[in-house]
C-alpha cells in the first residue's frame, strides 16, 4: 500500500508559488478599490459647477485640495510598486524548472502516441545503439528508454501505467510545503518563534482590541454614544425647546471635546480671540453656570456657530475651527430629531412623561437651514442668493414689489425683477438668475388609503394608515419658462378669454363624464334646482333701457305665471309617463328580468373593482420588492451654499403632524434620494376615536430656507367593523364531523391490518 510523505521546499520553487498567490489577493482588490478615480473627471465636474458654485466655500476649498493634495499620487506609487513585485515573482515562477511532471513513455521514445507495436520496437533499437553504456552512451538516459519500452510492450507495465501513471504501480503520495525549509531549521527556530510570538501575539491583539474600543463608542451614524446620551438627557428634561437652547445643547457634544474627539482643538490663544468674539456677539447666555454649558469646549463651539449665522468675519485660527464645528453640526442635528422621534414613541408606547413637541423637532431642521446657509432665524431667505446684502432687501420689500421670499421673486416678469434689481450689473444679475435658477422647486401629491383591507378608502378606528406621498423635484429655471410662456401678447388676451369661456361648458361636460352614475345623477339634481332657483330672480336682471318698471313688472308676472304653467305640465306628463310604465310592468317576468340585468351590473361592476384594487396591490408590493433590492445613490444635487464648508447634497424631511396639539403623526422620513422623482409611503395608526380629523404633510430642507412645504391631509375616522362570532364557515354540521371521525376510525384499522399482514 503506498505511503505518504511530507516534505519542506528544500529548493524554494514551491515557496515563489505561494508568495505570488499571496501578493497577487492583496494586489489586485487594492487596485479596484483604492485607485484614485480619474481626476479629470472630477475637474470636468467643478468645471460645470463653476457657473452655479463658483462663489461657493466648499467649491474653492475642493479646488484647493484638488491642486495640493498628494495623496492620489502616492496611492499610484504604493500600487505600481506592487503590480512590479507581483510581476516579477510572475516571472520568476514561469522560469522555474517543472520538478512534477507526468510520466509519458512515447515522449521518452520520441514517438506518437498510438504507435504500432514494430515502430516501437524499431525506435528502441535504434535509441539502445546511440544511448546504451556498451556503445559509450549515458546509462541514466538508457534506463529510462528501457522503461520507456517496457511500459509499451509489458502488458503488466502498461496497465500500471494507465492506472498509476507509473509503469511500476502505485507509489508513495508526496505533499509538499510551500514554505522554505531555513523556517524549521534547528538553528532559526528561536527567531521564528519571536516573528510569531510577536505578529499573533501583540500585533494582532493591539490592532484588533484599538478598533473595538473606538467602534464601540460610535453609533451607526458615527456619532459619539455620549452625545446620544446627552441630547436625549436634555430632550427629555425640556421637551419645548426654543432656538437658543437648541444652540446650546447642539455646541455641547462631546464631538467638540478635545478629550474625546481628536480633531477637536482648544488653543492658547482662544483665551483672548473667543471672549472678543463673545463682546461682538453680545447676549449668549455666557453666565449660566449648567454643565456642560460652561465648559470652555461647548463654550468655543456655541461662539463659533452663533459667529457663522451672523456671517462674522474670525482669524485664520478660528476660523479651521469654525469649519470643523460647522461641518459636524448637520449630522448632530439629524442625531437630534431622532432622539427627539425615538422619545415620541416611548411616549406613545408606554407613557409616563412628556414627549419632545413638535416646534423643538422642527426648530432643529430649521438650524440645520440655517447653519448650513450661514443665516440667523430672523434673516431674509433671499440673503442665500450671492450679491444680496442688508441694504438691497429695502428694494424688494418696497410697495411695488412686496417680494420678502425666493416664490414671490420667481413670480415677478422679467422686467419687474430686472428692474427691482437695478442694484446688480449684468454680470452679477445673470450669476444670481443662474443661482436662483438651480434651486429645487418640489411638487408634492398625497394618496390615503388602508392597505391589505377590503376597502382600502375606508379609514376605520385603529387601522393603519399609508399615506403615499410622491414628490417630484423641477428646477426653479421651469418655472421661468412656465411663466414666460404662460404670459400671453396683448393682442392675444380677448382672444384666450372667449376661447376660455367657450370651452368652459365643454371642460364641465368632461369632468362629469369621468364620475361614477352616483355622481351623474347628483350632479343632474343639482342643476335642476340651479335652474329653479335662478328662474326667479331672472326678471329682475331683465330690465331694458326704453321700458318702465311697471311694464317690467307685468313681463315678470306673466313670465312666472307661464313658467308655472309649464312646469305643472311638465309634473302631468312625468306622471302620465310613469302610470303608463307602471302599468306595463306590472308582469313577474318582466320584473325578473329587470332585477336579473341589474344584478348582472353590479356583479360586472364588482368585478372590475376587484380587479383594480388587485392591480393595486400587485403594484405596490412590487415597488416594495424593487426599493428593498435596489440601493439608491444618496447623491441627489449640490447645494447651493456660500459659507458652508464641504458639499452637501440636498436631502429632505417628509412627516405627519398635527400642528393643533403640536404632536408628531408619523416619524420624519428622512429622503435622501431624491433626483427626479421620489415614492415614499408614510405609516400611522388611525385615532381610536371616530370623527374628523385635520392633519399636515409637511416637507421640509435640510439645505434651504424657505422651501418649505404644508400640504392639509383630511382624515374621517370610522367605527370598526364587528367581530363575527358566529360566521357560517365555522358551523360543521354534526353529520360532517361524525363523517371525519369515521373516515380516520377507518384509516386507524387499515393501518392495523397492514401490520399484522407484515408480521
Amino acid at each position: 500500500m503506498a505511503g505518504q510523505q511530507f516534505q519542506y521546499d528544500d529548493s524554494g520553487n514551491t515557496f515563489f508559488y505561494f508568495l505570488t498567490s499571496f501578493v497577487g489577493l492583496i494586489v489586485i482588490p487594492a487596485t479596484y478599490y483604492l485607485w484614485p478615480r480619474d481626476q479629470n473627471a472630477e475637474q470636468l465636474r467643478l468645471k460645470s459647477l463653476r457657473r452655479v458654485h463658483g462663489r461657493c466655500l466648499w467649491y474653492r476649498l475642493r479646488l484647493m485640495k484638488s491642486q495640493q493634495s498628494i495623496v492620489p499620487t502616492l496611492k499610484k506609487a504604493a500600487l505600481l510598486f506592487g503590480w512590479a513585485v507581483f510581476l516579477l515573482l510572475a516571472y520568476k515562477v514561469s522560469k522555474l524548472d517543472r520538478e512534477y511532471q507526468e510520466y509519458n513513455p512515447y515522449e521518452v521514445l520520441n514517438l506518437d502516441p498510438g504507435a504500432s507495436l514494430s515502430e516501437i520496437k524499431k525506435q528502441y533499437r535504434v535509441l539502445s545503439l546511440k544511448y546504451h553504456p556498451d556503445k559509450g552512451g549515458d546509462e541514466a538516459t538508457f534506463m529510462r528508454i528501457a522503461k520507456a519500452y517496457a511500459a509499451l510492450t509489458n502488458e503488466q507495465s502498461r496497465q500500471n501505467w494507465e492506472m498509476y501513471g507509473n509503469p511500476d504501480g502505485p507509489g508513495a503520495t508526496s505533499f509538499g510545503i510551500a514554505l522554505p525549509a531555513w523556517i524549521v531549521d534547528q538553528k532559526n527556530s528561536m527567531l521564528v518563534l519571536l516573528v510569531y510570538g510577536l505578529a499573533f501575539m501583540v500585533i494582532l491583539p493591539v490592532v484588533v482590541g484599538t478598533w473595538w474600543y473606538r467602534s464601540i463608542r460610535y453609533s451607526g451614524d458615527q456619532i459619539l454614544i455620549n452625545t446620544t446620551q446627552l441630547f436625549m438627557h436634555f430632550m427629555y428634561k425640556t421637551p419645548n425647546m426654543n432656538m437658543k437652547r437648541l444652540a446650546m445643547v447642539l455646541t455641547a457634544a462631546f464631538e467638540f471635546d478635545p478629550r474625546s474627539n481628536k480633531e477637536a482643538t482648544i488653543r492658547p490663544t482662544d483665551n483672548i480671540e473667543v471672549p472678543q468674539l463673545i463682546r461682538e456677539l453680545g447676549n449668549i447666555n455666557v453666565k449660566k453656570k449648567e454643565p456642560p454649558f460652561c465648559y470652555p469646549y461647548s463654550l468655543k463651539a456655541r461662539v463659533l456657530v452663533l459667529a457663522h449665522l451672523a456671517r462674522m468675519d474670525v482669524s485664520e485660527e478660528l476660523e479651521e475651527d469654525q469649519r470643523f464645528v460647522v461641518r459636524k453640526s448637520p449630522a448632530l442635528l439629524q442625531e437630534m430629531i431622532n432622539v427627539g422621534c425615538q422619545l415620541t414613541m416611548m411616549a406613545n408606547s408606554r407613557g409616563g412623561f412628556h414627549a419632545p413637541r413638535l416646534v423643538t423637532i422642527e426648530n432643529c431642521m430649521k438650524l440645520t437651514q440655517m447653519i448650513v446657509q450661514g443665516l440667523q432665524e430672523s434673516k431674509s431667505p433671499l440673503l442665500q442668493l450671492p450679491h444680496f446684502e442688508e441694504e438691497h432687501l429695502r428694494y424688494c420689500i418696497s410697495k411695488k414689489y412686496k417680494v420678502r421670499s425666493l416664490q414671490d421673486l420667481v413670480s415677478l416678469k422679467d422686467s419687474d425683477r430686472r428692474s427691482m434689481l437695478r442694484f446688480l450689473g449684468e454680470e452679477k444679475y445673470d450669476e444670481v438668475m443662474a443661482v436662483l435658477g438651480s434651486f429645487p422647486h418640489i411638487t408634492m401629491d398625497t394618496k390615503l388609503q388602508v392597505l391589505d383591507d377590503e376597502d382600502s378608502n375606508n379609514i376605520t378606528a385603529g387601522s393603519i394608515v399609508t399615506v403615499t406621498v410622491t414628490l417630484t423635484r423641477k428646477r426653479m429655471a421651469d418655472m421661468f419658462e412656465k411663466e414666460q410662456e404662460s404670459t400671453p401678447c396683448p393682442g392675444e388676451e380677448a382672444a384666450t378669454t372667449e376661447e376660455t369661456q367657450g370651452d368652459s361648458s365643454k371642460a364641465k361636460t368632461k369632468v362629469w363624464q369621468n364620475k361614477s352614475k352616483g355622481a351623474k345623477k347628483t350632479a343632474k339634481s343639482k342643476k335642476k334646482k340651479l335652474t329653479k332657483k335662478k328662474a326667479t330672480p331672472a326678471p329682475a336682471k331683465t330690465k331694458q333701457a326704453n321700458g318702465n318698471v311697471a311694464g317690467n313688472e307685468v313681463v315678470a308676472a306673466s313670465s312666472s305665471a307661464v313658467a308655472v304653467k309649464e312646469e305643472e305640465d311638465e309634473a302631468s306628463d312625468k306622471g302620465s309617463e310613469s302610470d303608463e310604465g307602471e302599468a306595463n310592468k306590472d308582469s313577474p317576468s318582466e320584473r325578473d328580468d329587470d332585477s336579473d340585468k341589474q344584478s348582472d351590473t353590479e356583479v360586472d361592476e364588482m368585478a372590475g373593482d376587484d380587479e383594480e384594487e388587485w392591480e393595486a396591490l400587485q403594484q405596490s408590493i412590487q415597488r416594495r420588492e424593487r426599493a428593498l433590492l435596489e440601493t439608491k445613490s444618496k447623491v441627489t444635487h449640490p447645494v447651493y451654499s456660500l459659507y458652508f464648508p464641504e458639499e452637501k447634497q440636498e436631502w429632505w424631511w417628509l412627516y405627519i403632524a398635527d400642528r393643533r396639539d403640536q404632536t408628531l403623526v408619523s416619524m420624519p422620513y428622512h429622503v435622501c434620494t431624491l433626483k427626479d422623482t421620489e415614492e415614499v409611503e408614510l405609516k400611522f395608526p388611525a385615532p381610536s376615536k371616530t370623527g374628523n380629523y385635520q392633519y399636515s404633510v409637511i416637507l421640509r430642507s435640510d439645505s434651504y430656507l424657505g422651501l418649505d412645504q404644508i400640504k392639509p391631509l383630511k382624515l374621517e375616522v370610522h367605527e370598526a367593523k364587528a367581530m363575527l362570532d358566529n360566521h357560517p364557515q365555522w358551523d360543521i354540521p354534526d353529520t360532517e364531523e361524525e363523517d371525519e371521525e369515521q373516515e380516520d376510525s377507518d384509516g386507524i384499522e387499515e393501518s392495523e391490518d397492514d401490520d399484522e399482514d407484515n408480521d
